[in-house]
């Protein structure tokens, strides 16, 4: 019976020991994120995703790294190369969570960055996708901060481009704001970021 007691108490602690170094490999990882390391943050994902290959988030981080460093890519050959990575990653926390809205959102972000890099180009390629990802994001999660924001956000860009009025849209990025005050997740991993974004975005409407 002690034998039994003795493997069966193994058995509990081998997830629980790989729990807590998960916790403090990721906390390790926004550790290097929030100081700008951003090389060793991915480093740091992309270890924690080869050893907790049943999760999403880790895979997430690295591809939003490899998006966020885009936005000021000035060689294509550069931003291919980022965005073909973070587009790997997203695939596999894709794989690890279907129809998640968080996803989802950085898969349309991908695309914007191509849009951003050049409209001509990739606009027609990538417009289209955009807003579909949006709106099925939209019927996934409509509570959810950075979907409405993102949608509103990439919704104002097109009307700019297009010379229209973006007003129709203030009153989403003002909803955004209260969602971002509301919406809860237990994970304490899960994707925080766009309030400041949304703030930003609201001076702007009302300027």
């Amino acid at each position: 019976m002690k034998i039994i007691t003795i493997i069966l108490a193994a058995f509990l602690t081998v997830p629980v020991f790989a729990q807590a170094q998960y916790e403090q490999g990721m906390k390790k990882a926004f550790t290097l994120y929030g100081e700008g390391k951003l090389d060793e943050a991915v480093n740091m994902f992309e270890r924690i995703g080869n050893a907790e290959q049943d999760k999403w988030l880790p895979y997430y981080y690295v591809a939003q790294i490899n998006i966020n460093k885009s936005w000021t890519v000035k060689d294509e050959n550069v931003l291919k190369a980022q965005l073909d990575k973070a587009q790997e990653f997203i695939n596999m926390a894709t794989t690890n969570s279907q129809d998640n809205a968080e996803i989802m959102v950085l898969q349309a972000h991908l695309y914007t960055a191509y849009v951003a890099f050049d409209g001509q180009r990739y606009g027609m390629q990538y417009a289209a996708k955009v807003s579909e990802i949006y709106s099925k994001a939209k019927q996934l999660a409509p509570d959810n901060p950075r979907v409405v924001f993102s949608k509103a956000e990439w919704d104002m860009g097109s009307a700019k481009y297009f010379g229209q009025d973006v007003t129709p849209y203030c009153k989403d990025i003002e909803r955004a704001l209260e969602l971002f005050g509301t919406f809860k997740n237990e994970d304490p991993f899960y994707p925080d970021w766009g309030a400041d974004r949304a703030q930003e975005a609201l001076k702007a409407c009302k300027a």
